[in-house]
């Protein structure tokens, strides 16, 4: 890949989160807006960051700030604040199953759970504050691998947005004061082919341009929505054809371009930001779609890991599909190309985690810790090897920073690989406690939400 071209895609990864950032007067790196950073690149070079820590020993943690309850929310970060959401149970203190097994039970934990935002200093870790958003029973069961709290919030920098599923969507402002709140319904989610199944809600809301977007593919009346995120005011909403999925969505572009992407099995595809207006839609995913969209230089890529509704459709695939792509760009029985479908690969796709882009590669994990590398123009497989014993388990998504790319495994270990074609193993990081959340990083310190913590992680100076 030319240099002119890693250029190019390391620019696009990062356009909006920089224009946010500079509307606000914060800069790019002080950001980390949602899930997997703006425009869900999960990319933040700029700064040294580790190659090894320890939680228990103290080696490499800047600080370690409990938080109570079970959630698997990803921090967020705006200049000198760090957001976070959980949910706390009444009474005796939820299990959580995690490992690898294919058991599709629910949680018995439907007792009464306050849903709460807190608002850490990023320096320190101390509370700046703390909000109870709602107090109830939750309206739908969790997989035993998930919690009443998956989403992760949102900010602009002037309004922190949490969406607790079922139990609403709320906006704050960063001193903590409510502004508004929306209830969307009960928001069902589990999978297509045992619908009496309730896994639990936990797709992200996002913000693009003064609009929040909700991507709910549930089991009832599934939509994508944008509302004004100054007044909750709903502003468009349209009708998702689609079984149950756990997806967040994607926005990048700006003005007249911009746009929303989702991921789905029958229908992934793209939105105009500004009026809902389906642009481009594709279907052939596989049945339960979780890894949100990625957009790199000119192409966006899209996974899925079960097998698809029509036997015909390419199973567990991976697609690149160009960013000028209109349309119904559906693939031809039995997998193909057309002028919209840079390349596609099958049995490749990734079950939980979102893929990442960096340095021209694209990673591509298993939840079984097998890690592909493809040129990303292409397509061409560089390496394909596993990183963790066979028996570790992986559930958060891979994040990049100073030229290491790094995997966090559902037991709390985080294993740091070098950027580029070739495979190679740096180092690796101990939390000390399970991990199922996508860290956040910024000006080279990462932050991870364990099963009790937040944890803030960075060379020692």
């Amino acid at each position: 890949m030319t240099t002119i071209r890693i250029i190019s895609i390391i620019a696009c990864a990062s356009l909006a989160r920089a224009g946010q950032a500079r509307q606000f007067g914060v800069p790019t790196e002080w950001t980390w807006p949602q899930f997997r950073g703006a425009g869900a690149s999960g990319v933040a070079d700029g700064h040294r960051t580790p190659v090894a820590w320890d939680a228990a020993a103290g080696q490499n943690i800047r600080w370690k700030t409990p938080i109570p309850g079970l959630s698997h929310a990803s921090p967020i970060v705006w200049g000198d604040r760090l957001f976070i959401t959980t949910a706390v149970a009444t009474g005796k203190e939820p299990e959580l199953k995690i490992g690898l097994y294919g058991a599709g039970d629910s949680a018995d934990d439907m007792v009464e759970h306050a849903f709460k935002v807190y608002a850490l200093d990023r320096n320190t870790g101390s509370m700046v504050w703390e909000r109870t958003a709602h107090t109830g029973v939750p309206k739908v069961k969790r997989h035993t691998k998930a919690t009443h709290c998956n989403s992760t919030p949102a900010t602009d920098g002037r309004h922190v947005v949490a969406l607790f599923g079922s139990e609403g969507l709320y906006c704050y402002d960063f001193d903590g004061k409510l502004l508004w709140q929306k209830d969307l319904g009960i928001l069902d989610v589990g999978p297509y082919n045992a619908l009496e199944l309730q896994w639990g809600f936990a797709s992200s809301p996002i913000i693009h341009e003064g609009k929040v977007i909700v991507q709910a593919d549930v089991k009832k009346d599934p939509f994508l929505a944008a509302l004004d995120v100054e007044s909750g005011k709903e502003l468009w909403r349209v009708a998702r054809d689609d079984v149950p999925g756990w997806g967040t969505p994607t926005a990048y572009g700006q003005g007249a371009e911009a746009r929303v992407l989702v991921n789905g099995c029958k229908h992934m595809g793209g939105y105009d930001l500004a009026t809902g207006k389906e642009t481009w839609r594709l279907s052939g995913g596989g049945g339960i779609p979780v890894p949100a969209p990625v957009v790199s230089g000119d192409l966006i890529f899209l996974t899925s890991n079960h097998q698809p509704l029509n036997p015909t459709d390419p199973p567990q695939p991976i697609f690149a599909i160009k960013t000028r792509a209109s349309g119904d760009i559906s693939t031809p029985p039995g997998g193909g190309l057309n002028a919209s479908v840079a390349w596609l690969l099958t049995q490749r796709g990734s079950y939980m985690q979102t893929p990442l882009v960096y340095q021209g590669i694209l990673y591509v994990g298993k939840d079984n810790g097998i890690v592909a590398a493809y040129d990303a123009a292409t397509g061409e497989q560089k390496w394909r090897e596993r990183i963790a014993e066979s028996s570790s388990a992986f559930t958060a998504s891979p994040v990049a920073a100073d030229g290491k790319v790094y995997y966090t495994s559902e037991s709390g270990d985080v294993i740091v690989l070098k950027s580029g074609p070739v495979f190679e193993k740096l180092g690796a990081g101990k939390l000390g406690e399970s991990c199922l959340s996508t860290p956040a990083i910024a000006r080279g310190t990462l932050y991870f939400h364990t099963r009790a913590n937040i944890v803030a992680v960075a060379e020692s100076q």
